[in-house]
């Protein structure tokens, strides 16, 4: 039985790095691959997926920095202490303490943004990403509109300058939560109450929120500038890239004229491939066997051996 202390069969570990504590649950063989979380949750948001991986991989969950446990890093400027390519950093060295020298890496949400950096900025260390529900940020404001407003707050409110963002987070986490996962595709009954109390409590802490917030302005100042310069520079990723998304949000309707997510990503990865998931933004609770499949059989593919 789950229990909101962590995932069944794994252990915590607390990673110490140059930019602080990173918390994760690590169990499993095999070949290391990272799980990487998105907002409003937290790394429970594999408890479903991370055992049915396990069979194969060593598995690696870990709370983004400035999310869930990890330890929130000091403010830099324009942001930069929560820009992806920071945490992307900080996540290798962590991994490198547990002993994994190289690795797969798979995100959902802003944790599919902190996966495509580290696949960029470090590609002697990461040998396959998987990316769900996302596509590159740069793509992203390149192409904003109401729709994404509209559908998807965070991404402008949680931009706007401190303390705004953070006072209304703080005001109400549950109404957060509460939002997020019932008006982003997925079923009521996708998230047990002890999951959803977890998410609300790491959104009750003001220096984790004030470090979420400054996650948002990254992306949407240093990170969508350090994207745009690997665009107009041409540097692509080098791994095997899976890309994942839902079948009825926003990438599934938004961007027909561009090719979808895969012709899109195809911008940016030397060898990408992907697919539509039966589900809501958060297809990766909803739907963990079908997602679990996805990644094992792009993995197994001979992506991650080495």
């Amino acid at each position: 039985m789950m229990t909101p202390s962590g995932i069944k069969g794994f252990a915590g570990r607390e990673v110490m790095t140059d930019r602080g504590m990173v918390f994760c649950h690590e169990g499993g063989a095999g070949p290391p691959i990272l799980l990487l979380h998105g907002f409003p949750e937290t790394s429970l948001m594999w408890h479903s997926i991370a055992p049915l991986l396990a069979s194969d991989f060593t598995v690696v969950a870990a709370d983004l920095p400035g999310y869930g446990c990890s330890d929130c890093p000091v403010d830099g400027e324009g942001h930069s202490a929560m820009s992806k390519r920071a945490l992307a950093s900080t996540l290798v060295e962590a991994m490198k303490a547990l002993g994994h020298e190289t690795f797969a890496i798979i995100g959902h949400d802003r944790g599919g943004r902190v996966a495509y950096r580290a696949a960029l900025d470090h590609p002697d260390k990461v040998t396959a990403a998987a990316v769900l529900d996302v596509i590159p940020t740069y793509e992203v404001w390149e192409r904003a509109d109401a729709r994404l407003t509209l559908s998807f707050w965070p991404f402008s409110l949680l931009a706007q300058s401190a303390p705004l963002p953070e006072r209304l987070l703080l005001a109400a986490p549950e109404a957060v939560i509460d939002n997020a996962l019932s008006e982003w595709g997925s079923p009521p009954d996708t998230f047990p109450s002890w999951l959803r109390q977890a998410y609300v409590g790491a959104l009750s802490d003001p220096v984790h929120v004030h470090a979420i917030c400054e996650e948002y302005r990254a992306a949407a100042g240093i990170d969508r500038e350090i994207d745009r310069a690997d665009r107009e520079t041409g540097r692509r990723i080098r791994c095997p890239l899976l890309a994942l998304w839902s079948d009825k949000g926003g990438l599934a309707e938004w961007y027909g004229d561009a090719g979808g997510p895969l012709g899109i990503w195809r911008r940016w990865s030397e060898n990408v491939r992907g697919q539509a998931v039966l589900g809501g933004h958060f297809f990766p609770e909803e739907q963990p066997d079908a997602t679990a499949d996805a990644i094992t059989t792009f993995l197994r593919a001979g992506v991650n051996r080495h």
